[in-house]
């Protein structure tokens, strides 16, 4: 509302939010003798309810029910007939925790849970809390794993399929974990995801790849280095300034730089992700949409951000040689790509046919472990000398 229509109309909007909650809340025949609730706005658009005299889960869900019927109906403000969405979390007390903070904790828990389904509220559930001790005790860990720079980055090679020249490398983050030994991303990334601590990682993740970019050039490997984007990072209002802060710290060109976002994430805010790739374009960060064909949309959904480049994910790529099926879906993505000037990058080649295969589609870079694994940074840059050479003295 607030891009839209102006702040002013969404202040407006969430007074009417506020005075329609409490209202409900008076009026509510679960509630009739309720006299001492309280409500409060909690910053931004989420607000709160102590409920005192509400002693079942039963009747916290009819109140739930109440105020989400409440909220459906349109808001005039200002001339205008304003529809919302909303969110309800559920906690009890004492079932789900004796401490105030905890309560509120778990209550944003079944909020977030509601609003990933779809189903308007949410009861909190143990099982669903991503918020456990372990995992709070990871993000510790993980805070003072980056900290004493125990986290690093390896990189895998990019290679243009006409030329077989090396044209860029996508940075890994990895951790070797004292007690757990190695992590691979999937099982922390999430988690840094849920907690927020995303936003600093990133920012580290951005900084390593970037000094190392810059060490490729000053060594005569001139090729950009993809850094992934998750959709909590789009969230951050400070992520492209970020960027282009941590560029002009290690005098990297602009266009050395490629911002891998995650089919999904484009999809789950497309006009959030619309500013956020807009303005990184025009500042001459290039931006590739990775894991495509997993995120149920298609190029004709992507055609209004200015990307450069999808990266075709590797469950369609790996099999394409045994499967027609996703052969055809290989092959009719490449064309369309094209067909909007976006170039095309295949993730998991594994083996000379798949290349060939590639190849033979027009596609254009390839990514995978018949190429290379992801290496750490000493290895990448000796692997890199040792690969333009050769590709120099083939072509020579």
């Amino acid at each position: 509302m607030n891009d839209t229509l102006g702040h002013q109309i969404g202040d407006l909007l969430l007074q009417q939010v506020a005075s329609r909650l409490e209202n409900t809340l008076r009026k509510s025949d679960t509630l009739a003798r309720l006299t001492d609730e309280t409500v409060a706005r909690l910053g931004g658009d989420e607000f709160a309810a102590i409920l005192p005299t509400v002693d079942s889960e039963r009747s916290a869900v009819v109140v739930a029910q109440k105020i989400h019927a409440a909220m459906e109906r349109p808001f005039p403000v200002e001339g205008h007939t304003l529809s919302i969405g909303i969110s309800i979390g559920i906690v009890l007390y004492p079932a789900h925790g004796s401490e105030g903070a905890a309560l509120v904790q778990r209550a944003d828990v079944a909020m977030y849970q509601a609003k990933h389904n779809h189903q308007g509220f949410a009861v909190y559930d143990v099982k669903l809390d991503h918020h456990s001790l372990s995992q709070l005790t990871m993000i510790s860990d993980l805070r003072k794993a980056m900290e004493a720079n125990q986290l690093v980055l390896y990189y895998q090679p990019k290679i243009d399929i006409a030329t077989g020249r090396l044209c860029g490398a996508e940075a890994l983050i990895r951790w070797q974990h004292a007690e757990r030994g190695f992590m691979p991303p999937d099982s922390f990334i999430p988690i840094a995801e849920q907690s927020g601590f995303i936003v600093p990682l990133t920012a580290w993740i951005l900084d390593s790849a970037i000094r190392e970019c810059a060490e490729w050039h000053r060594q005569g490997i001139q090729i950009p280095v993809a850094v992934n984007i998750s959709a909590r990072n789009l969230q951050d209002p400070n992520i492209t300034t970020v960027i282009l802060e941590t560029l002009e710290q290690h005098s990297v060109s602009n266009n050395s730089l490629i911002v891998e976002l995650t089919e999904t994430a484009v999809m789950s805010n497309p006009d959030l992700v619309l500013d956020v790739v807009t303005l990184l374009e025009s500042k001459s960060v290039h931006v590739s949409i990775d894991d495509f064909g997993t995120g149920y949309s298609s190029l004709a959904n992507l055609k209004k951000l200015p990307v450069t480049e999808i990266k075709i994910d590797r469950s369609f790529v790996m099999d394409m040689k045994e499967d027609n099926n996703d052969a055809v879906i290989v092959r009719s993505t490449i064309d369309l790509a094209h067909n909007m000037s976006l170039k095309v990058t295949a993730e998991g080649v594994e083996n000379q046919e798949t290349w060939d295969l590639l190849r033979a589609h027009g596609c254009d870079q390839a990514q995978g472990y018949f190429i290379s694994r992801p290496m750490a940074p000493a290895d990448f840059l000796e692997w890199a000398h040792k690969f333009n050479a050769t590709a120099k003295t083939a072509t020579n």
